[in-house]
């Protein structure tokens, strides 16, 4: 393939370059008189100051969105419900079988998850390219389906702790290996409602968990088991069979899309469809081509101080979704006095709420072409939705707090890995930064886990003044780089500096 052309300009048949801002349905744009490259180019690009595809293209990209971002959020949205049904298990009978109220055991089984999940997150996305993402992906489903299987038959408290552990290594792979498998087929400014289409069904789903395991603990005596056990069992076996399915339905890179699939030997697209996908994607940002990953890469990129800021930002909001994921049910019940059916029940509403309330803000930010403002604000409306769970007095008042909460943390998990993916340019790069984001949301897990103490129930004040403080310093932080970004944006503009070695390319605000 031709080496690109710069991301903010398109080469005519007459040789010369052009600005897109300058290009207008130009009559250099015939395709039927271009050479095959610019054939390509022209299906692209035929607007003014837009990146509008072809009919063509629409039809590849609607293809693509039919047939990955289904099964990669379905899959994932088990992942959440096998990460975090714990509280769930808990309030089920678990506590009592396994003595968890003892100390600490709680917060340990919830934080031993994401130890190995932070260490095996990098590995794993080195992986997924040498051994293709349906295999990757699939076989690590399977595995932890099974592990989620046996914890329904465990019955000492430190068992479970082992399961949790290879249950953090297994998932440490699927999440980031989504994340850079969805930023190497989508250009910049359409890949957050991707991130939120992905993540709304898997949000749905962590609200679903709650019911699923009301109905599930019902079970209770059928087998001779609790019903605790039931829950890990029956939602195990669902995981194990999507596991299946992913070696189906899962497609590769968009370099490998014109290849015969794992089990379905007919390509995913033709060798002209791969190829457009692979110009789009060099024309809006110029890394379409796969690139060698060596120690001194990674060393390199790792001077880059946006990357561990983008995996910073994403351990103080996941502070504030995991608090809610594994605490919300406890909250209820213990600090606002429902039962433990209401406790389940009432875990839903929040996130349906929360659903409605990312993708409108994803669409927002797509649309307009910005993120920070959008991260403040879902930051400020968190303040203020656990500013009321933790100050206001009655129940209601409390419970309308966690709507808000759990609905402005939620939608900054689509809008931060955006923020990262519209501000790097490179495959080895990205797949870096995915994996150090998503690193950064499991020590964010860890944090909450270990927050909420015991000693500090039912109100959890201090774990609140914690939720707080990390969503006024994701402020302070984005606000921080509308001064630093727009002052690269000026000098790139005067031809002072290149930003991330591509000539044209502009940080996302």
């Amino acid at each position: 393939m031709k080496t690109p052309t710069p991301y903010n300009t398109l080469a005519l048949k007459n040789g010369t370059v052009k600005h897109r801002e300058n290009i207008n349905h130009s009559p250099d744009l015939e395709a039927s008189t271009l050479p095959r490259d610019e054939k390509l180019n022209a299906a692209l690009y035929v607007e003014v100051g837009e990146v509008v595809d072809s009919p063509e293209v629409k039809r590849i990209m609607r293809k693509l969105d039919i047939r990955l971002l289904p099964v990669l959020a379905t899959i994932y949205a088990f992942a959440l419900i096998d990460r975090v049904n714990l509280p769930n298990a808990r309030i089920a009978g678990m506590d009592e079988d396994l003595e968890l109220s003892v100390g600490e055991r709680y917060s340990i089984l919830s934080m031993m998850f994401f130890v190995p999940y932070v260490i095996f997150q990098f590995p794993a996305n080195v992986f997924i390219r040498r051994v293709g993402a349906a295999m990757w992906l699939g076989t690590l489903v399977v595995a932890w389906g099974v592990i989620s299987i046996g914890m329904g038959f465990t019955h000492k408290w430190h068992q479970l702790l082992g399961c949790r552990v290879l249950l953090g290594v297994l998932e440490a792979g699927y999440y980031p290996g989504c994340v850079f498998l969805l930023s190497c087929w989508y250009v910049r400014f359409e890949v957050q409602k991707r991130f939120s289409a992905f993540y709304l069904l898997a949000l749905l789903a962590s609200g679903l968990s709650n019911l699923l395991a009301l109905g599930l603990s019902q079970m209770k005596g059928l087998g001779g088991l609790n019903g605790w056990r039931w829950i890990f069992i029956i939602e195990g076996v669902i995981t194990c069979v999507l596991g299946l399915l992913g070696y189906v339905a899962i497609i590769d890179f968009p370099d490998k899309a014109s290849k015969p699939g794992l089990l379905i030997r007919k390509p995913f697209l033709n060798a002209r469809e791969a190829e457009l996908v692979l110009q789009r994607i060099d024309r809006d940002r110029g890394d379409a081509s796969t690139e060698r990953l060596t120690i001194q890469s990674i060393l390199f990129h790792l001077r880059d101080w946006k990357i561990w800021e983008f995996a910073w930002l994403y351990l103080l909001n996941n502070v504030v979704a995991y608090s809610f994921s594994y605490f919300l049910p406890i909250i209820l019940k213990s600090g606002m006095g429902y039962d433990t059916t209401m406790s389940q029940v009432l875990s839903f509403p929040p996130y349906a709420v929360a659903a409605i309330w990312m993708f409108a803000t994803a669409w927002t930010a797509d649309r307009y072409r910005m993120r920070g403002v959008i991260i403040t604000f879902n930051a400020a409306m968190a303040v203020m939705g656990v500013s009321m769970m933790a100050f206001l007095t009655r129940p209601r008042d409390r419970y309308a707090g966690a709507f808000v909460a759990v609905a402005a943390a939620n939608s900054n998990v689509p809008a931060i890995l955006s923020y990262m993916h519209n501000n790097i340019v490179g495959q080895s790069k990205r797949a870096l930064a995915s994996a150090l984001l998503i690193g950064g949301g499991a020590c964010g897990g860890i944090v909450a886990s270990n927050i909420f103490r015991q000693a500090d129930a039912p109100g959890y004040r201090p774990a609140m003044y914690a939720v707080i403080g990390t969503q006024a310093l994701t402020v302070l932080h984005v606000v921080k780089n509308f001064w630093v970004y727009a002052r690269a944006n000026r000098k790139a503009e005067r031809g002072e500096r290149v930003i991330e070695e591509q000539e044209g390319f502009r940080y996302t605000l």
